[in-house]
């Protein structure tokens, strides 16, 4: 019971120290459009800039 309860405890306590994931500013390949994003939007896009706090791409880390 004790294994369990310690187990479920540290389990949670994990989940604590996690962070969100950062933006990173993309160019399109094709016309150079920007877009702010997390992940690559596709193969036509080159990563500009980053790493950012936010979804606007202008707070850096």
């Amino acid at each position: 019971m004790r294994l369990v309860l310690l187990t479920v405890l540290l389990t949670l306590s994990c989940q604590g120290f996690s962070a969100p994931a950062p933006f990173f500013l993309w160019q399109s390949k094709l016309d150079g459009a920007l877009s702010c994003a997390q992940t690559s939007p596709g193969d036509g896009w080159l990563r500009r800039g980053g790493p950012f706090r936010d979804a606007g791409c202008r707070a850096a880390y």
